[in-house]
């Protein structure tokens, strides 16, 4: 008899498994799952250096995975200016000039968050607005989307950006009055400014991504989809993995910019170990609904006079969806407007028809404006709907963006389901907040076109079992069986039983990876 490392007794098990759908003990070897049953049965494998968790009725479930993070901007999002809760341009100039004065040591003054929606002005804020805030040094605050953002006077000045500016795939507004930037940048003319923002050092990095990793487990994540920025920020999850120091499972998400190296060196998705390995290529096709300029059909309802904008020409989209394609690497492509996902939808087909792969398992980011024919077209060229429940919430909106009609077809996670695509959920963070539990009662308790609501459980497949066939895990993770790596979330209540309404409420008690408590709450 195989002796267990660790043993979970008096717990309420769900499996996820379809043989052994419930339990209330699960046996740990190595980091393995070896038994699931009863207490009795399970006792049998508990010797002298066993530890042992009594569960108390906890429930227990596999390990959430959060398949859409951007975790080191997460991190330093957690030390930068947060103005995810103001209501105004005045309170954004307060907490602006306060911010500016309790960090003098700040070259430049970084964060946002920010959403005009809910200011009472409902509009931008512009670099004017912001020098009333703080004009001798750099601000570059970026929406709550992160496709839009808005500078000061310095910050332009410094990124050497003019009314003469132009930049493809991106947009410098401009004052009608003066015909000069008004500070307000979208899509691609972020990186101007970038480019003029002291990089972070690795310790700074490094600080970033263990505050998030922190974060993640006390939210019951074990694994995360890392959507990178920089080949300095895959050093630096290398170093952490290498010094012990990861809490959990890392799939990277390797930027556009870098498929060139990826394909020059010769290395695949799943290249790595089970513990941080090459996942997927990250391309962006659109922009967000919240700023416009996620690219719709048909104008937005509430501004005709835009429809969004593509990042990339069809032809570009081809090329770069091919070349990864070809070179044995996962695509996941962010598309939020129906004219976006259409293009991508082209894409595929092109690459798929050029060059045929099995279970290439590519993957759409957001797809959020859909109807019934580009679902079809979904299922029919096998990929992934990667989706981020919280949206429903935070979008709320979206009925004045796109008009009833359009707005039924906004995030039809039912509908996806139905038709025989896989949807694996994560959260945007730090756009949405990190914790799963919110987007499973998002999904779940959702009051805007209740039809396209989930089940409890479809909503937890959808974090567990789903995610890891997005990464290629179902086969080593996603559900409590036996052989499959012990990642475990042990929560506060059993979210099939509290009402729909307080899922939201459910805490985690504890996070286990690799059968080792990463997380406990005291």
């Amino acid at each position: 008899m195989l002796e267990a490392t660790l043993a979970i007794l008096n717990a309420n098990v769900i499996t996820l498994n379809p043989k052994q759908p419930k339990a209330e003990a699960i046996v740990i070897r190595n980091g393995k799952i070896i038994a699931v049953g009863f207490n009795k049965e399970i006792r049998k494998y508990i010797r002298n250096k066993t530890k042992v968790i009594d569960a108390r009725n906890k429930t227990v479930v596999p390990g959430f995975v959060d398949c859409h993070v951007h975790m080191t901007g997460f991190g330093r999002s957690l030390q930068a200016l947060d103005l995810r809760n103001v209501k105004s341009v005045k309170e954004m100039q307060q907490k602006l000039r306060e911010y500016a004065e309790k960090n003098p040591e700040k070259s430049w003054i970084l964060g946002g968050i920010w959403d005009q929606e809910k200011f009472v002005e409902k509009r931008f804020p512009t670099r004017w607005d912001l020098d009333v805030g703080v004009a001798d040094k750099p601000v570059f605050l970026i929406r709550v989307c992160g496709h839009v953002g808005v500078v000061n006077s310095r910050a332009l000045q410094l990124a050497d950006i003019t009314k003469e500016t132009t930049i493809e795939g991106g947009k410098i507004d401009l004052d009608e009055a003066a015909g000069e930037p008004n500070g307000i940048l979208r899509e691609n003319a972020l990186e101007l400014v970038w480019k003029a923002v002291p990089k972070p050092g690795l310790k700074e990095l490094e600080d970033a991504c263990l505050l998030a990793c922190q974060k993640a487990v006390e939210a019951g994540l074990t694994g995360v989809h890392w959507i990178v920025n920089s080949a300095e920020e895959i050093r630096t999850i290398q170093k952490l993995y290498s010094e012990g120091k990861l809490p959990l499972r890392v799939y990277l998400g390797i930027p556009a910019d870098l498929l060139d190296e990826l394909v020059n060196l010769g290395l695949l998705t799943g290249f790595g170990n089970d513990m941080v390995k090459i996942g997927f290529v990250k391309i962006f096709a659109d922009g967000s609904l919240g700023a416009r300029t996620a690219a719709l059909k048909e104008p937005y309802s509430d501004k005709s006079e835009t429809s969004g904008m593509m990042l990339y020409t069809q032809k570009k989209l081809n090329k770069l969806v091919l070349k990864a394609h070809k070179a044995g690497l996962q695509l996941a492509v962010h598309a939020i407007g129906d004219r976006a996902i259409e293009a991508v939808l082209k894409a595929f087909s092109k690459a798929l028809k050029e060059f045929p792969r099995e279970n290439h398992r590519h993957r759409i980011e957001h797809c959020s404006v859909l109807n019934p024919k580009l679902i079809k077209r979904m299922e029919r060229l096998g990929l992934i709907a990667s989706v981020q429940p919280h949206f429903i919430i935070s979008d709320f909106w979206v009925a004045d963006r796109l008009g009833k009609a359009r707005a039924r077809w906004v995030y039809p996670f039912k509908t996806l389901m139905h038709e025989d695509l896989i949807v694996a959920s994560g959260s945007d963070c730090p756009v949405e907040p990190i914790n799963p539990l919110l987007g499973v009662w998002a999904a779940v308790a959702r009051k805007s076109f209740p039809e396209e609501s989930l089940t409890v459980e479809e909503t937890l497949r959808a974090y567990t079992l789903n995610a890891a066939y997005a990464s290629f895990d179902e086969d080593k993770r996603g559900t409590i069986d036996v052989g499959k790596f012990a990642d475990l979330t042990i929560l506060s209540d059993d979210p099939f039983k509290v009402p729909s309404d307080k899922i939201r409420d459910v805490i985690v008690d504890m996070t286990i990876m690799d059968g080792k408590v990463v997380y406990a709450r005291e």
